[in-house]
């Protein structure tokens, strides 16, 4: 559940849980206000009432969005920098994760093209928020050198591409051999 912006109803709570199930299911990128509005039992008025715009809806979800995989990535990112990606790669590699991941990569390749739509700066963000849960993973010693920075970006790198390989092509067996073969 999401942690609402202070002084939000409970009604725009329910709206942005019912508008993320959506958006999980059927993507972002066109979404469109009517049906949406229609399919989790509200209006195109009361969106724009509670969201400000279809633009501060679209920012709210992928705000959503990056709570749910920071959190899961949190909990699978320990032990030292490889152990931490394999964890972090066994949950991306979770089928029962794809919407989120789905929705993460149309996300992500949308800000970086339109980095002034909605999608601002969540690329740039989730960037920054996957480099901070692989350096906790790191000694406190490497974490603050270039060493470490270096290494904790090319995990990332690493993790990225599989990801993105993994939702192009649905091979797990052999991007998962991959994954734990560079991080062993």
């Amino acid at each position: 559940m999401t942690s609402a912006p202070e002084g939000t109803s409970a009604r725009y709570v329910e709206l942005l849980e019912a508008a993320y199930r959506y958006v999980l299911d059927r993507g972002i990128s066109e979404l469109s206000l009517r049906p949406l509005a229609t399919a989790i039992g509200s209006s195109p008025r009361v969106l724009l009432y509670l969201f400000d715009s279809k633009d501060g809806l679209v920012r709210a979800l992928l705000a959503r969005a990056r709570e749910d995989e920071l959190a899961l990535l949190r909990s699978e990112a320990h032990g030292t920098l490889a152990e931490a990606a394999r964890h972090v790669w066994s949950w991306l590699a979770s089928a029962e994760h794809a919407p989120l991941l789905r929705l993460w990569l149309e996300a992500y390749s949308r800000s970086v093209i339109d980095p002034d739509g909605p999608w601002g700066e969540f690329a740039r963000s989730t960037v920054e928020d996957w480099l901070a849960v692989l350096a906790a993973a790191q000694p406190p010693a490497v974490r603050r050198t270039a060493r470490g920075s270096a290494e904790r970006t090319l995990a990332l790198a690493v993790l990225r591409g599989a990801l993105i390989d993994l939702l192009a092509t649905g091979d797990a067996k052999r991007i998962t051999a991959s994954v734990h073969r560079y991080f062993a």
